[in-house]
């Protein structure tokens, strides 16, 4: 009987589904294991074979933990809202939900040949109104919420007003926007409600307030850091400016510490976990307040050192800041301008990744508190808004940007460290005297020196000094900003606010999912406003308690329904909770299921989440542990980053001096040198094997290159090839459907996981994918004869070989997924099959085992030969076998024979020969007389367990 991949295959992926193999319910008498894969956004292109690696890891460790007992969560969905979908809408005219269903029925076909053991029946879809509906319920939570500072953790809206009523700001312990707010009880209860209003959004978690986004007027919409390159949008190639606009916010940065705190208590690897350090990036510092010369305002900066002040020579200002408009004089106005219209033009990213010397003097001067002298205040692009106050001062004899800045300016540049090389960052480097403090010739503040302190008791002499004299304070500052929550576009979750007169209020919580209206256009209004300004039923009714038609508004009992849509990361910020619960219609997620699920094990993703993401749903859901929701404060336990698999591009060459426009010429890869100009050409790597090109089909492949002569070596074309991302533009692109056909789901899962290690990147090779297949066949051979159809497991007693090759076959594989080091497995499977082949072992006991330990990695064909042992029931539930040391014990050792070091034989021996036994038996052999030819044995030099020397002259 032979293999016959398909059969098998597509009978278990129904029998799987028909008996719900997968489906999970909670079992207080099982330990349970929540595996996770960070879930796709459906695209109209599909899978190629660069995103299964994740799912195939996860799923190998998943059937894995269930075949030590566990009862495994593996759930799957999709990230359905997002702005290719919305594109294709404004393109065709076709709805997003329409593009995004047939794009997710695409993905669950392809899912489903590859043999994941997903649980289905939990699905979850980000666009799903019963999904959203959580989302919604969320933010209404995270608006009538502040953080408290003193509890560290997130209180009720309400005791917050309480407080303002009887104190006023008085003994406030709240994170907020602006910490110059301050008002009496008296002044709170004689505001109106609009304004009380707009106060209490300097603390909500949830709030609206200015600031800078990217935006794009090419899509009508602000974009994300990572949706923006060198200043024009990744989707379009739009150009993005930096734009001030009135977003919805959500206060992340109050969760800075405890985001921080909760790294030390995952398992994540070092670089995922520092990355999340300095995106956080706790500081500790002093903010000190330089006044402007001749004027009545202050600047505040934020500072790590408050010592170096004695060599600050000039400030800096964000170009967002508000001090620009403060400190330009009429006089630099037009140069100040011109200077912010090209820094809209450029992304943060941008900013902080290019070390390029730009800024522009504003005309106006500081005062330093500690000399008195006045600097001149600068702003530059290097300066970001977002960080501390949005200023800083400038110490170029000690920062490297501060240095460039000044050197391309003229600016001066005072040392304060003995030694101190101006031209390297020495001064955090050093533990070094303070020695020119102040400057010659200045007077300091009250006499304050730092002469002859070390570096660290100068820091903390001034940082006391600053505070005695109110001039500065001590702070803990944190690079994490806010995070924007409004997207301008049409697919996505709607806010469920209306405006009361322009007072933003929440639709009550029973009414939710307030969900997405019809539009006839998917592009914003002719007037600039959102695409939900064309909706035409947009009203919020509080009398009905229903969306009404917009022309019902009437500022009384109908009022108008927020514009905006909430961002990609809405919906993937809490999946993992809803999974477990997803058909809960009263509750995010009810107490017993998440007691028992509590939290992800293991989540399996790619690094690019690092700053979003990962940032974003530890925030939310440290949120909602704070209302009672989640059961741990970290949602996601051990974090493993798959790497990418890389496409293997080829390419063809253009020999340009010989072409035209219809009769193109390529010359092979190896020829091209003999020609001046030779252009690389991506070609479909369909059309290429063993890197040579299939010309009649290339003829065929485009109309531009059906009359293309070839310049041939040895009778054929040979293509150059190179290891580059996988995309579409590169032709490079390989489809696991086409894999799944010719080689079957179980050699794709195997080859994916054989390439290298998970996190590691590799390139993919079709022509490699043979070996894992021909592996499979061979495995199948142990059980079939293929040519007389027999049937060859018997029950004999498997010899002591056997069971030596197969536990150490249970020992290996199981260290190795316990590391996700499937590749070494899959090379420890080929050893073991390849060993118990030559020993003809057909054992029963030996290969029923077997197939348990192969069931993770090719689940198919150990389903199958499960059956046919015999088995009743699924392979997925076969207990996973332990290794039993005993027969990994060696009774015999084989060692090298050596005659003055050349090796000539090799012996075995007992594994509990004594070295004398050893000589004497090796001396006794008749080979050893051979190669003594009568000589003088000088000394015999045994190595334990590896050779014996026979030294002879």
């Amino acid at each position: 009987m032979e293999y016959n991949f398909r059969e098998i295959e597509k009978k278990w992926q129904k029998r799987w589904v028909d008996q719900k193999t997968y489906k999970v319910t909670e079992d207080p008498e099982r330990p349970k294991f929540y595996v996770l894969n960070m879930f796709p956004y459906p695209s109209g292109a599909g899978l190629h074979v660069g995103h299964p690696l994740g799912y195939i890891a996860s799923d190998i460790y998943a059937r894995y933990k269930r075949q030590q007992g566990f009862n495994v969560l593996n759930p799957m969905g999709y990230d359905a809202y997002g702005l290719p979908a919305e594109q294709y809408a404004i393109k065709t005219g076709q709805h997003p939900a329409i593009t995004t269903e047939q794009n997710i029925n695409h993905y669950r076909e392809q899912l489903d040949k590859i043999g994941f053991s997903f649980d289905w029946n939990r699905e979850v879809r980000t666009c799903d109104p019963a999904y959203y509906h959580w989302t919604q319920w969320a933010f209404e939570c995270m608006f009538d919420s502040y953080f408290d500072t003193e509890l560290n953790k997130a209180q009720p809206i309400d005791e917050l007003v309480r407080h303002f009523e009887e104190h006023g700001t008085a003994g406030v312990h709240a994170a907020q926007s602006d910490e110059s707010v301050n008002f009496t009880a008296e002044e709170w209860l004689a505001m109106d409600e609009a304004e009380q209003s707009r106060t209490l959004m300097n603390y909500r978690i949830a709030y609206k307030g200015e600031t800078m986004v990217n935006w794009c007027a090419g899509l009508g919409t602000v974009l994300a850091n990572d949706e923006v390159v060198e200043g024009v949008s990744v989707r379009g190639g739009f150009p993005v400016v930096q734009k001030k606009m009135s977003q919805w916010c959500l206060r992340v940065s109050a969760y800075a510490q405890r985001l921080l705190d909760g790294l030390d208590t995952v398992q994540w690897s070092d670089s995922i976990t520092e990355t999340q350090k300095n995106w956080i990036g706790r500081s500790e510092g002093a903010e000190v307040e330089f006044k402007i010369q001749n004027s009545k305002f202050k600047i505040t900066i934020f500072t790590t050192r408050a010592d170096t002040m004695f060599g600050v020579t000039f400030m800096v200002l964000a170009p967002e800041s508000e001090y620009v408009a403060q400190v330009t004089t009429p006089g630099q106005q037009t140069e100040v301008n011109e200077y912010l219209d090209y820094v809209k033009k450029r992304t943060e990213l941008d900013r902080m990744s290019d070390r390029k010397v730009t800024g522009v003097f504003s005309g106006s001067y500081a005062i330093n508190p500690l000399t008195g002298e006045p600097i001149p205040i600068w702003i530059s692009e290097y300066v970001l808004a977002g960080y501390g106050t949005g200023a800083i001062m400038a110490v170029p004899a000690h920062d490297s940007r501060d240095h460039a800045f000044a050197k391309h300016f003229g600016l001066p540049i005072i040392p304060l460290i003995e030694e101190a090389d101006v031209e390297e960052e020495s001064f955090d480097a050093k533990e070094g005297i303070v020695v020119n403090s102040p400057a010659e010739g200045k007077q300091s503040l009250d006499g304050f020196s730092l002469n002859g302190l070390t570096v660290k008791e100068a820091i903390e002499a001034t940082k006391r000094f600053v505070t005695e004299k109110g001039i500065g304070r001590v702070k803990v500052n944190f690079r994490i900003r806010d995070a924007i929550f409004s997207r301008q576009r049409y697919w996505g979750e709607p806010f469920p606010v209306y405006y009361d007169n322009g007072i933003p209020r929440m639709i009550p919580e029973d009414c939710l999912p307030v969900e997405l209206p019809e539009i006839k256009e998917y592009k914003p209004t002719e007037t600039g406003e959102p695409p939900l300004g064309r909706a035409e039923k947009w009203a919020w009714d509080t009398v009905a308690r229903k969306v009404v038609e917009n022309a019902r508004i009437d500022q009384t009992t109908v009022f108008p329904i927020d514009l905006y849509t909430m961002p990609g990361f809405a919906g993937s910020s809490a999946y993992y909770l809803r999974y477990m619960d997803p058909h809960d219609d009263q509750a995010l997620l009810c107490q017993s299921a998440g007691e028992y699920w509590r939290n992800v094990d293991l989540y399996v993703g790619g690094t690019e989440h690092a700053t979003g993401h990962l940032i974003y749903s530890r925030f939310w859901n440290k949120f909602l542990f704070d209302q009672g929701v989640s059961c741990e404060e970290e949602p996601f336990q051990k974090l493993i980053n798959q790497g990418m698999i890389q496409g293997r591009s080829n390419f063809v060459y253009r020999v340009n001096e010989l072409s035209t426009s219809d009769k193109p010429v390529f010359v092979s890869h190896n020829l091209r040198e003999d020609y001046k100009d030779v252009t690389p050409i991506h070609v479909w790597v369909g059309l290429v094997k063993n890197d040579v090109l299939n010309v009649d089909e290339f003829r065929k492949w485009s109309p531009e290159y059906e009359h293309a002569e070839f310049i041939l070596e040895d009778g054929k074309y040979v293509c150059g090839w190179a290891i580059e991302k996988m995309s579409k533009s590169m032709y490079n692109v390989v489809n696991p459907d086409d894999i799944v056909h010719d080689y079957g789901a179980d050699t794709l899962r195997l080859y994916e996981m054989f390439l290298g290690p998970v996190e590691a990147s590799k390139p993919w090779d079709t022509n490699g994918i043979d070996g894992c297949f021909r592996f499979l066949k061979k495995f199948w051979s142990l059980f079939w004869d293929n040519r007389s159809g027999q049937f060859l497991v018997d029950d004999a007693d498997p010899g002591r070989e056997s069971l030596k090759s197969l536990h150490k076959l249970i020992k290996k594989v199981t260290a190795d997924i316990e590391a996700f080091s499937y590749n070494t497995s899959i090379s420890a499977f080929m050893i073991c099959v390849n060993e118990l082949g030559q020993q003809k072992c057909h054992s029963r006991e030996i290969l029923q085992t077997l197939v348990t330990l192969i069931a993770p990695f090719t689940p198919h064909i150990a389903e199958e030969l499960w059956q046919q042992l015999g088995q009743e029931g699924t392979v997925c539930d076969a207990r996973w076998p332990e290794c039993d040391e005993s027969y990994l014990v060696e009774s015999e050792i084989q060692m090298t024979v050596s005659f003055n070091g050349k090796a000539r034989y090799q012996k075995m021996f007992p594994a509990s020969a004594a070295n004398a036994d050893i000589e004497q038996a090796t001396l006794a052999d008749e080979r050893s007389t051979k190669f003594l030819d009568g000589r003088q044995i000088v000394k015999v030099i045994v190595v334990p367990k590896k050779i014996i020397n026979i030294v002879v002259k």
